[in-house]
């Protein structure tokens, strides 16, 4: 590490950020952003920023609870899920995602809170925030405190393929769509915004095997496969319990896709970076990747998988 990046790990300052980006390893993304990789992990220069303030500024309370994922892994589905678990509303008008997108209801920390500079001081417990950062990024205060760490994790295929579909969202129309195959190459290469990807999972699946009382490792497939199961291991491992089955039904009804796809706060308005409130909708599913993948991509990936993943025990 040279002086200037080791300086960068007590500071925020933009001049500092605008140093050390000379010095780091840069990759072209999606043809229009350049990621940049600071300790094995690719940023755009914003979340870089944006990090190092989580790193410097963030003081997790004991009860905090935060949802961490990869990109295209959940993400929407588990910000909409634990804020109803949490605190059970009975009708619209004292549920948020009515009046809010989920990224708005939970707000990431490496993003909205400490590069729009949020006032989280006022914001009752438990608090509820969300990270895309890899567990050796995250701050101390949420590593050594007790606070809840919920991880989502997806079939990387369906991942990907939800991934390109999303970044496409940002092309014009002389663009069109990226291409498909460049895009495979930079996700088999690690080359993602927060990733690679797979180095994201395996990490906190790993940490999740030591501080299983700290970490909860979830499977979007799961999740999709059998709900109920899953909310309820979900809504024990943050303290919370349901009363009968009607407000278990409630929590998956509320957080569910089909629901928030028709919402109006969903219908319209930006979110951030050029990304419309019905981009973060598009299907929901599993096996999406079946309908874009050759038999040659599909091999390629799933050899990648197994060398990243053998011997850890981890399935997905």
């Amino acid at each position: 590490m040279t002086t200037t990046q080791a300086s960068l790990l007590a500071t925020s300052d933009s001049q500092d950020i605008s140093n050390l980006l000379s010095e780091l390893p840069k990759q072209t993304w999606f043809e229009d952003f350049e990621l940049y990789q600071w300790q094995g992990t690719w940023y755009l220069p914003a979340h870089l920023e944006g990090m190092f303030a989580t790193q410097k500024l963030f003081q997790a309370r004991e009860d905090d609870i935060i949802i961490a994922s990869s990109l295209k892994s959940g993400t929407t589905w588990l910000k909409s899920l634990v804020p109803c678990i949490i605190n059970c509303p009975q009708g619209d008008d004292d549920d948020p995602l009515t009046k809010y997108h989920p990224h708005r209801v939970v707000n990431t920390l490496e993003a909205r809170v400490f590069l729009d500079n949020l006032d989280i001081s006022t914001l009752p417990s438990p608090r509820i925030f969300h990270t895309h950062l890899p567990y050796n990024s995250l701050p101390d205060s949420i590593k050594i405190s007790n606070c809840k760490i919920v991880y989502i994790a997806r079939n990387a295929k369906d991942a990907f393929v939800s991934l390109w579909h999303f970044m496409n969202k940002l092309r014009t129309q002389e663009q069109g769509p990226f291409s498909i195959d460049k895009a495979f190459e930079s996700f088999c290469n690690g080359v993602q915004l927060f990733g690679p990807s797979l180095d994201h999972v395996l990490e906190y699946w790993n940490k999740s095997l030591v501080f299983s009382n700290k970490i909860l490792f979830l499977k979007y497939e799961e999740l999709k496969r059998n709900p109920k199961e899953q909310v309820l291991k979900l809504a024990s491992f943050l303290g919370k319990s349901f009363a009968n089955d009607e407000e278990l039904d409630n929590v998956l009804w509320r957080s569910s896709f089909e629901r928030l796809k028709n919402l109006d706060v969903n219908k319209s308005g930006n979110i951030n970076l050029g990304f419309t409130n019905s981009s973060f909708f598009r299907l929901g599913t599993t096996g999406d990747w079946k309908n874009y993948f050759t038999q040659e991509m599909q091999e390629r990936l799933d050899q990648i998988i197994r060398l990243k993943y053998e011997g850890s025990g981890l399935d997905v």
